[in-house]
């Protein structure tokens, strides 16, 4: 079966729901589709599309660098950056370790590069933080997350030039 990595459609935001609420089950991440859909841009949200299934999706906003979305309020605010933040990152469990979302990370730091974006900044959750690591991104323990982020959460940075050097 191929995969396409795609831009995000309005019939896909049930599905990445759907994927959202399986990764995250009993944590505090959970967002729901409303709050998803807020949170999404044009041109740096994509789906990996299997044979019409969504087995994975990405989503990132522009975003100043050492803020981040609260995640007990919907986003009402469009943000001029040259920071592009990647709030959410899932693979559906049975695919997971595969290289898929590391595709699809490729795939919108390649995206962010287009639109002329200098940095990509993320949270860490659920101590995922040596996977953005290996990603090049550098972890800022200094930035005070809300709880709502998880214990153990930590803000990470990348220069989009590192990243390019670095793949």
């Amino acid at each position: 079966m191929r995969d396409l990595i795609r831009a995000v459609t309005e019939a896909d935001w049930p599905q990445v729901a759907a994927l959202e609420a399986e990764a995250y089950a009993d944590t505090s991440l959970t967002e729901g589709e409303a709050a998803l859909r807020c949170r999404a841009a044009a041109g740096t949200c994509f789906v990996l599309d299997r044979g019409g299934r969504i087995a994975g999706y990405v989503l990132a906003l522009p975003y100043p660098r050492f803020h981040y979305p609260d995640l007990t309020r919907a986003e009402d605010t469009v943000h001029h950056s040259a920071n592009l933040h990647l709030h959410d990152l899932v693979i559906t469990a049975p695919l997971r370790r595969r290289g898929l979302g590391t595709r699809l990370v490729r795939h919108l730091t390649d995206a962010a590069r287009t639109r002329g974006f200098e940095t990509m900044s993320l949270i860490a959750v659920a101590g995922k933080e040596p996977f953005w690591r290996a990603g090049g991104y550098r972890p800022h323990h200094e930035a005070r997350l809300p709880a709502g982020y998880g214990s153990g959460a930590v803000y990470m940075t990348a220069r989009l030039v590192a990243l390019r050097e670095a793949s």
